[in-house]
């Protein structure tokens, strides 16, 4: 039986690669999670794309595009240019990459730096296009405790 190579661009077999994190083991790192998130497009895993986002922006996510975009796209390649890790609770990071498809419009490159944090034993993407309702000295919708503020509210509309 052929093992199939993870879609973001290890080299290592899905089931060691990403696919241990779409099964439900947490990611370790930010670039692994931001790995995963590529691989779950690539395979259509909308409810993965969905669960490892920041929990208080989940319900502003559009599943039908998501699915619709994965679906649509013949997925061309992950490159990671670096992945930059601030200290701190809760830990915060950036992964600056480049992700290429083609679709019907033709081919793209996307480059993009994302920004994670990690709460409660996992990392979550803070996704830029989902607004969060949230003041300067409210909490921080991560769930840390800690005043959005001192907390995530540099990490949203890089």
């Amino acid at each position: 039986m052929h093992t199939p190579i993870c879609p973001c661009g290890s080299g290592n077999p899905l089931d060691a690669c990403c696919g241990h994190y779409h099964n439900g083991h947490p990611a370790p790192c930010a670039e692994a999670l931001m790995r995963s998130r590529y691989s779950a497009y690539v395979l259509g895993l909308v409810d993965y794309l969905i669960g490892t986002t920041l929990p208080a922006q989940q319900d502003g996510l559009d599943r039908q595009a998501i699915g619709e975009w994965s679906a649509s796209s013949t997925w061309l390649g992950l490159e990671v240019e670096s992945s930059e890790v601030f200290g701190g609770q809760p830990e915060h990071a950036f992964v600056t990459f480049t992700a290429r498809w083609h679709d019907s419009q033709g081919e793209h490159s996307h480059r993009e730096q994302s920004s994670f944090v990690q709460n409660g034993g996992r990392w979550y993407f803070i996704d830029p296009t989902v607004p969060v309702k949230s003041g300067r000295n409210d909490s921080c919708p991560c769930g840390s405790g800690y005043k959005f503020k001192k907390c995530c509210a540099g990490y949203f509309h890089r």
